[in-house]
């Protein structure tokens, strides 16, 4: 048998035993298999409180008067939207997460030098 050969036979070898290790475990929930029925046993959220606390925070770094495109706002439910969480730091923070909050005066940064 030829060194290529053998490494094709081992490479073979190691995927067959790499799908049994996975036929092996227990099956879980996957949502590509049924979309439209939730899993027995998920969690479920059924109150979602949309607090100031909640507004403040997905406001945050916007400036009054809001734009009529954050209308959404209001119907926001509980799914995810990555508008009330932090993006790209700087440069591209224009919304101001990332800005730290202690006062950096009179220290230069290396790209103002």
């Amino acid at each position: 048998m030829t060194e290529q050969a053998k490494l094709i036979a081992a490479a073979c070898l190691c995927q067959a035993l790499g799908a049994a290790t996975v036929l092996a475990q227990d099956g879980y929930a996957i949502a590509g298999l049924a979309p439209q029925a939730r899993p027995a046993g998920a969690p479920v959220i059924t109150v979602f409180e949309k607090t100031p606390a909640w507004r403040a925070t997905a406001l945050r770094g916007v400036s009054k008067p809001y734009p009529p495109g954050l209308d959404f706002l209001d119907s926001q439910g509980a799914w995810y939207t990555p508008f009330v969480h932090p993006g790209m730091p700087e440069p591209y923070d224009v919304r101001g997460w990332h800005i730290r909050r202690k006062s950096v005066a009179g220290v230069r940064r290396e790209s103002d030098k």
